[in-house]
């Protein structure tokens, strides 16, 4: 099983928001909601370029980078005080766990933010860990999922990828995964995956017969 985190597993695209919004208020011009919809599952650079195009700032990668540094540590700032769990989440990956399913976690976010929200989420819970900044391509491209399922001795046509993102989902399609999509920010097309409402409506035996 391979969980991406932001918005699948934890309700931490509002954290995101508000360091989001922070930041654009820091450089003194109001952050479009159509932006903020466009960054859902991006990576860092990604995202700050669309940042930084919405609100007319330079796109130099001094400039952006200055961006980054501001708002990691926000979001670290935030993540420290705890991050809701997504519903059925946490209950999901005891089962998990507990039925000796290997788990990894596969996320855009950069190491040092998934280890702050790892206190909340929980290390234990997992054999592997994906960050954004550990592999040469990012979500969209199928490497992070690729990677994730070696790590935990797995093809990754064997393997379940949750996620919660356009690009999550294209991500984990590409590496040749079946998909579970739970919608959290973003509508998701239900082409080519299984999609649900909530972590809530499934099961071990459930996601086992995904790969079946």
């Amino acid at each position: 099983m391979l969980f991406d985190m932001d918005g699948t597993l934890v309700d931490s695209e509002k954290i995101w928001e508000v360091g989001l919004t922070e930041l654009a208020a820091h450089h003194g011009r109001p952050l479009s909601a159509q932006a903020r919809r466009d960054m859902v599952g991006t990576n860092m650079a990604e995202s700050m370029r669309i940042l930084h195009d919405d609100l007319g700032l330079p796109a130099t990668r001094e400039a952006m980078d200055e961006s980054v540094v501001w708002l990691e540590e926000r979001v670290k700032e935030l993540l420290r005080l705890g991050v809701p769990w997504r519903p059925g989440a946490k209950e999901l990956l005891g089962a998990l766990k507990a039925a000796g399913v290997p788990l990894a976690l596969v996320t855009a976010t950069h190491r040092h933010l998934v280890d702050v929200a790892l206190l909340t989420i929980g290390a234990e819970h997992f054999d592997a860990v994906v960050a954004g900044d550990e592999v040469d391509e990012t979500k969209p491209h199928p490497m992070p999922y690729l990677t994730a399922a070696a790590l935990v001795g797995a093809e990754a046509a064997n393997c379940v990828a949750v996620e919660d993102s356009p690009n999550g989902i294209k991500s984990a399609r590409a590496a040749g995964c079946a998909v579970l999509a739970v919608p959290c920010e973003v509508d998701l097309d239900p082409e080519g995956v299984t999609l649900i409402g909530s972590l809530r409506d499934v099961d071990v035996d459930y996601l086992r017969k995904l790969v079946a």
